[in-house]
């Protein structure tokens, strides 16, 4: 019983540290960018080249 006890706080420790990381990134500004690199390989860019 004594084991369960002691996952569920480490279980909620490593939580609680994933939820501060998420609230800090987003504070940041890590999920501001409206138009990501992943978005931009869809469309053609033209060049001088053609």
């Amino acid at each position: 019983m004594s084991v369960i006890i002691l996952l569920l706080g480490a279980s909620l420790i490593v939580a609680l540290f994933f939820l501060f990381a998420f609230i800090w990134s987003v504070k940041d500004g890590q999920y501001e960018d409206d138009f990501s690199p992943a978005h931009r390989m869809l469309f053609d860019d033209k060049t001088d080249n053609e």
